[in-house]
């Protein structure tokens, strides 16, 4: 099917910021190709509403003493929920932070922690621009 064919278009490879992935967007997209079920908003929705509640956990995760199960978690939910929307850089940070924290590796995890936080605001307000932008 074209992207003429489809009710909701996806976002065009230029309006996309660099934080997103347009190929795994177009995917997506491709599961609800008219738009009628409103997939693509109901799962930015649902990802950004999982950041609402995972990133306050994270940063008591952060406190002393460092809970590092927490920040698995964190990081391992993360990293595939925000491969599925695009976000592969961010991804990435996630499952760095996830496997360090696996192998015991926690030197030099507070700088991962702050790189994965700023990606995960600027995916945050990307998605949250595309989500408007599609209502």
């Amino acid at each position: 099917m074209t992207n003429q064919n489809r009710a909701v278009p996806p976002v065009s490879e230029t309006a996309l910021p660099a934080c997103l992935d347009p190929q795994s967007l177009a995917r997506l997209h491709e599961l609800d190709p008219d738009g009628h079920n409103k997939l693509v908003e109901r799962v930015i929705d649902a990802y950004l509403k999982s950041l609402d509640k995972l990133v306050p956990e994270l940063q008591k995760a952060r406190q002393t003493p460092p809970d590092f199960n927490v920040m698995r978690h964190v990081c391992h939910t993360l990293k595939s929920s925000s491969a599925a929307l695009g976000a592969l850089q961010l991804s990435e940070r996630c499952a760095e932070v996830e496997q360090m924290v696996r192998n015991g590796q926690t030197g030099g995890i507070e700088t991962r922690l702050d790189l994965m936080l700023e990606g995960l605001a600027e995916v945050q307000q990307a998605l949250t621009t595309l989500l408007k932008s599609q209502q």
